[in-house]
């Protein structure tokens, strides 16, 4: 029970946050594209961004699609881990630490998912 308890509150911070991040970045609010401007970013990023961020929200809390999950995860450490070297970079001081939790977080949801949520692939060739 504490399992699944932790796994949706882990997955619920991490799906919430995204889905603003990408709702921001597509809206093209002033703080996301100043944002991406300081650390060197190109706009078209950004809307990409955003897009991937609301496909990965959502595929997270849908029931199946477990390899599409994978790649949601994956996504999401890559874009975080970039986010963070990227405010490194540009000096932002605690800034580099948002990205880093919400790893820790994004961590967190993969090790406690349920079974069905686990991609099992099949017909491997050894």
């Amino acid at each position: 029970m504490a399992r699944t308890i932790t796994y949706w509150v882990t997955t619920g911070v991490v799906v919430a946050m995204s889905a603003f991040a990408g709702f921001a970045y597509l809206s093209g609010s002033a703080q996301a594209v100043e944002g991406f401007a300081h650390v060197g970013y190109p706009q078209q990023l950004r809307v990409l961004l955003g897009i991937a961020k609301l496909l990965g929200a959502i595929t997270l809390v849908v029931p199946g699609l477990p390899k599409l999950k994978e790649w949601a995860y994956a996504g999401f450490t890559f874009a975080w881990i970039a986010a963070s070297v990227a405010h490194y970079l540009a000096k932002d001081g605690p800034k580099v630490f948002m990205p880093v939790i919400l790893l820790a977080l994004l961590a967190v949801s993969y090790v406690t998912r349920p079974g069905s949520r686990v991609w099992r692939p099949t017909g491997a060739v050894a």
